[in-house]
């Protein structure tokens, strides 16, 4: 025999209303919720999605969309996101777009079949006629990590220029005068960190150059090679996402070169690896949490108040200094003058 609402709010001893709030991810209290979902796991309740659906002209369901899932930075937020989808009574479809515009339109348009109450989205690069904002479309959109130029989506970001600047600046206290940057190509995050990148640079009037490098681990490998191998080899570098600083380190290993020993390396992301490579990668740690959360709000309040106007929402990262960093041999500490 088929368990329905009314066998659920029973089990709950609530209304059979506050057990539909609660599977439409509608605000209840706390310990209401939590009564009324362990009813529905008790009794083995399952809605019917599709009726809800054709009622609501939504499902309780929102897309995520990202650009690299290999990206634990990706992988970090969305785990964000999904915790509090859950917690909301809400699903969450996650789609993958490889930094392909194309699949990306193709999941926008599959969100709308599914008819998801809005989406969280990490826009892929887009190349020529392909930097055009998409179409608008008939759901809320959030996006995170990165903008869309000319289009007026609520979005939430990292402070890029202002982070690149500060990991420039330590590298500079620590000694480091010659110093490489490697930066997505194509990506708004990537040409920002870029620009703070150059603009400390020049602050510190250092010997500084930067490089565009093409997505993922292995396409930019060779152009890293050569600057490795040049004869004035850079004495830090400098990556702008995590997986280009898995990249950088492969190609250190093949090259037999040291960090720190031979050269500093600093980038982005805090993942649990960088901190036992030799005596630890210095980074700036984004706040992983605190982007999907605030997507996430920004979403339901979307949702809420489509009418509203765009929120952009600027966040800072955290500078994590470790081993990698450490200035070069024979360089003098910070206000200590030069050695005797």
């Amino acid at each position: 025999m088929a368990v329905g609402i009314r066998d659920v709010a029973r089990e709950a001893n609530v209304s059979p209303a506050t057990v539909s709030r609660v599977l439409g991810g509608k605000p209840v209290n706390p310990a209401m919720r939590e009564r009324v979902l362990q009813a529905v796991e008790r009794t083995g309740y399952r809605p019917n999605l599709a009726a809800r659906r054709l009622r609501s002209q939504r499902s309780n369901t929102i897309g995520l969309i990202v650009a690299d899932i290999r990206n634990p930075f990706f992988t970090a937020v969305s785990r964000t996101i999904e915790d509090i989808a859950a917690q909301r009574g809400m699903r969450v479809i996650l789609c993958n777009t490889d930094e392909d515009a194309a699949k990306e339109a193709a999941y926008l348009d599959l969100m709308a079949q599914e008819r998801v109450s809005g989406v969280i989205l990490a826009p892929a690069r887009r190349k020529g006629a392909g930097r055009r904002p998409p179409p608008r479309p008939d759901f809320p959109v959030v996006l995170i990590d990165r903008t869309i130029p000319g289009a007026t989506f609520d979005c939430v970001i990292l402070e890029n220029a202002a982070m690149a600047g500060e990991l420039v600046d330590h590298l500079a206290q620590a000694g480091h005068r010659r110093i490489v940057g490697l930066f997505g190509a194509d990506s708004g995050t990537g040409r920002e960190r870029r620009e703070g990148f150059e603009e400390a640079s020049a602050r510190h009037a250092l010997d500084a150059t930067s490089h565009l490098i093409p997505h993922g681990e292995t396409e930019g490998a060779q152009m890293l090679r050569d600057l490795l191998c040049t004869a004035e080899r850079p004495d830090a570098i400098m990556a702008s996402n995590g997986v280009m600083l898995l990249g950088v380190l492969r190609a250190l290993r093949a090259l037999h070169i040291d960090v720190p020993g031979d050269i500093a390396l600093a980038g982005f992301d805090n993942n649990d690896w960088m901190e036992f490579v030799g005596q630890g990668l210095t980074v700036i740690e984004q706040p992983v949490e605190d982007i999907g959360a605030t997507a996430m709000t920004m979403l339901l309040d979307r949702i809420d108040n489509p009418d509203a106007a765009a929120r952009r929402v600027v966040l800072r990262g955290q500078l994590v200094a470790r081993g990698s960093t450490v200035p070069p041999a024979g360089t003098p500490a910070p206000g200590t003058g030069a050695p005797a």
